[in-house]
C-alpha cells in the first residue's frame, strides 16, 4: 500500500482525532483501531524529557504520538509486525510533525531477540516500555473475516510471556513496563512479570461507577521486589455518555495518568 504524502485520506483508511484534535491519525477502517485504550496507555508512562520509550507492536502509532505530544523530549521506538501498520505509523507521523522522534522497525515479537535481528536496537537502552497486546481471544471466538485483525487476536498466554521477555531485555535497570489489558487476563499478566518486574501497580478502568472493571493498567519496575499494589483506578463515564472529569483530562488535553 502506497500513502500519498499530501494530508488527504486515502481509500480504505479514516483520519481520527485524539487528544481533542490537537492530533489526526490514519486508521484502516477494518482490522486494529486504537482508541481509549492506547491514549490511557501513553497517560501513564512515567517519563522525563530525555527518556526513551520502547513500544511493542505498535500499530498505527496512537500511543506512541499521544506520549510524543505529552512529552516533546521523549524519543519512542517500536516494533510492529504489520507492513502495513509500519508505513501508516510512519506517515502519522509525519502528518503531526514528529518524524524526528519516532522510529518504527518492521519485525515480529517472536523473532525480535534474535542475535542476527540487526535492525533492532541493542537490549538495555531504554527507560520505559509499553504494550497494548492483542486479547486471548482465539479460542473463544470464530476467526475474523479481517486479515489485520484476525493476525491481532491470534494470542495466548505464551505470546504475552514472549513480549514480556522482550520488554524485559530491552529496558534498562529500574526501567518501567505499563501494558493495559482485559482484567480477566491478569493471572497471565503476573505471570509473566513474575521475577522480571516488581512493584507492580493495578489501576483499574471503569466504564462507570458500579460497574466492574473492563481494563486494567499494569506498571511494574524492572528487578524492584517491592510489594504489589492496587490503586483505585479511574472511572471513565458518569451516569450519561460524557467522559468523567479526570478521564477527559487525559484524553482530550494530554495529563498525565498517574500511577506512582
Amino acid at each position: 500500500m502506497q500513502i500519498p504524502d499530501s494530508h488527504s485520506v486515502p481509500p480504505s483508511l479514516t483520519e481520527d482525532e485524539f487528544l481533542g484534535g490537537r492530533l489526526r491519525i490514519l486508521q484502516p477502517e477494518k482490522g486494529f483501531r486504537a482508541g481509549v485504550d492506547s491514549v490511557l496507555l501513553a497517560a501513564a508512562i512515567p517519563c522525563e524529557p530525555g527518556d526513551s520509550v520502547f513500544e511493542a507492536g505498535i500499530g498505527p502509532g496512537v500511543a506512541a504520538l499521544c506520549l510524543l505530544f505529552r512529552n516533546p523530549e521523549v524519543q519512542v521506538t517500536g516494533i510492529e509486525v504489520a507492513a502495513r501498520y509500519v508505513m501508516i505509523c510512519e506517515e502519522n507521523a509525519r502528518r503531526n510533525g514528529m518524524q524526528n522522534r519516532l522510529r518504527v522497525i518492521h519485525a515480529d515479537v517472536r523473532d525480535a531477540l534474535r542475535r542476527d535481528h540487526i535492525s533492532m536496537p541493542a537490549p538495555g537502552g531504554f527507560a520505559h516500555a509499553m504494550l497494548n497486546p492483542p486479547f486471548f481471544d482465539e479460542a473463544k471466538s470464530t476467526s475474523s473475516p479481517n486479515l489485520l485483525k484476525s493476525q491481532a487476536h491470534a494470542f495466548g498466554p505464551e505470546d504475552l510471556d514472549l513480549w514480556v521477555k522482550l520488554v524485559y531485555a530491552m529496558l534498562s535497570p529500574r526501567g518501567s513496563i505499563t501494558l493495559v489489558h482485559r482484567p480477566d487476563s491478569l493471572g497471565q499478566i503476573l505471570a509473566a512479570l513474575e521475577n522480571r518486574f516488581g512493584d507492580i501497580h493495578i489501576a483499574p478502568l471503569f466504564p462507570r461507577p458500579g460497574l466492574p472493571a473492563s481494563r486494567i493498567l499494569v506498571q511494574g519496575i524492572k528487578g524492584s521486589k517491592a510489594p504489589l499494589q492496587i490503586l483505585p483506578g479511574l472511572v471513565l463515564h458518569g451516569d450519561g455518555s460524557e467522559f468523567t472529569r479526570e478521564a477527559n483530562a487525559m484524553l482530550r488535553s494530554g495529563a498525565p495518568f498517574i500511577l506512582r
